[in-house]
């Protein structure tokens, strides 16, 4: 059975379309799961560990004011780190990923395991909100998985 990040790889090279990614609670995980495939140079262009609100403003360029807002776990986050990355790297796909891993981290209405993904396709945006359970680890595999899981499912659409 074929792994969510080769099975991705699968979509991207079909499609002819390169990938760049936004990462903040899975911390490299996601790029490293892309690059782990044989053949990744062929569609994987780069990512961005973006895991302070300053990162994601400076590296990103998402607004302070989305930031202020909505907080750096939110569906506006990412889809505002999904659009830099596309831009920064120049590609025709992006994924962005940020939540709460935990233990701690946790505040009123964002649960430790709350994880918004972000898909951005040559400009059009797909948000997913994802409730994870179990120890941070899982979370944080579990958050990449599911960005490529939502990527797939955005290219089809």
């Amino acid at each position: 059975m074929a792994s969510e990040a080769e099975e991705a790889g699968l979509a991207l090279k079909r499609a002819g379309l390169t990938l760049a990614l936004a990462e903040s609670c899975t911390g490299g995980g996601l790029g490293a799961d892309i690059t782990s495939v044989p053949g990744s140079s062929e569609f994987f262009l780069g990512g961005a560990v973006v895991y302070s609100d300053r990162a994601k403003e400076s590296v990103l360029g998402v607004r302070r004011s989305t930031l202020e807002k909505y907080g750096a776990v939110s569906a506006e986050t990412a889809s505002e780190m999904a659009e830099g990355a596309r831009r920064l790297f120049g590609s025709d796909v992006a994924v962005a990923v940020t939540g709460i891993a935990g233990p701690g981290g946790a505040t009123e209405g964002k649960p430790v395991g709350l994880v918004y993904t972000a898909v951005s396709v040559r400009g059009r945006i797909d948000i997913m909100k994802h409730d994870l359970s179990g120890d941070r680890e899982s979370i944080r595999k579990r958050s990449a998985d599911g960005a490529l899981l939502h990527m797939r499912t955005a290219l089809n659409n």
